[in-house]
């Protein structure tokens, strides 16, 4: 299938590179320069970034669920500043849009306002997940790609691909190079969560998941010449 506006889901560890936590700017770099090959080829990209290179809400034990998830939040709107200030180092158009206020930092999510900011030729970047606790960015990138009717999702993770298990502990770990969406919610596949991917199911909206490291992984993901995971629907 052709894609005329996808929604690209980047990993806040993917981020880090081999850091972990913070950013790579080569990384991001690497990242802006191939999603500007996209935007030269008149394809419409959205962005949703996780937070885990700053804040995995769940790994704390003592802080209100509510709350940490707040902290993730504003952990994917820091990253999403960072990426849009990157992307327009090497000459695209960008804007951020949050589903709850953040003074002049960031502009109010509408359907509207985002298929406005797409005409123009810009990268629209979705930060603060959906703007509820106990929703995960998974869930938000699903989403957004469905308001914003977008022909795929691109999940662009740290492993290449959806396994049967885990390949870093199993290596005999089988990936699949297809596999449908109903699939996935049966056997309750980490391709995202289970909420996210239910979603996506009711929807019908494709996904591909590709390993970020690769070269030109994301331009791969794009024209479907790539190593990664379909989904179909």
């Amino acid at each position: 299938m052709s894609m005329k506006r996808v929604l690209l889901k980047l990993s806040g560890e993917a981020l880090a590179g081999e850091k972990k936590t913070g950013f790579d700017e080569p990384t991001v770099r690497g990242v802006a320069m191939e999603v500007k090959q996209l935007v030269d080829k008149g394809i419409e990209v959205g962005i949703v970034i996780g937070g885990g290179n700053f804040w995995r809400g769940r790994t704390s034990e003592n802080i209100d669920r509510t709350k940490a998830d707040q902290i993730g939040m504003l952990a994917t709107i820091m990253n999403c500043i960072y990426v849009s200030e990157i992307f327009r180092s090497v000459g695209m158009m960008t804007s951020i849009l949050t589903p709850f206020e953040c003074g002049s930092f960031t502009k109010l999510f509408s359907k509207d306002r985002a298929n406005k900011y797409f005409s123009k030729g810009q990268v629209v970047f979705f930060a603060g997940g959906t703007g509820h606790p106990y929703f995960s960015t998974d869930t938000g990138v699903v989403l957004r790609a469905i308001e914003v009717e977008a022909d795929a999702i691109l999940l662009a993770k740290a492993i290449d691909g959806v396994y049967d298990s885990d390949p870093k502990i199993n290596p005999n770990a089988k990936k699949y190079d297809k596999l449908s969406i109903e699939e996935v919610v049966a056997q309750k596949l980490q391709v995202m969560d289970l909420a996210a991917s239910i979603l996506a199911m009711e929807n019908k909206m494709p996904m591909r998941v590709f390993g970020l490291n690769e070269k030109n992984s994301i331009l791969n993901a794009a024209s479907g010449d790539f190593n990664g995971t379909e989904i179909t629907v």
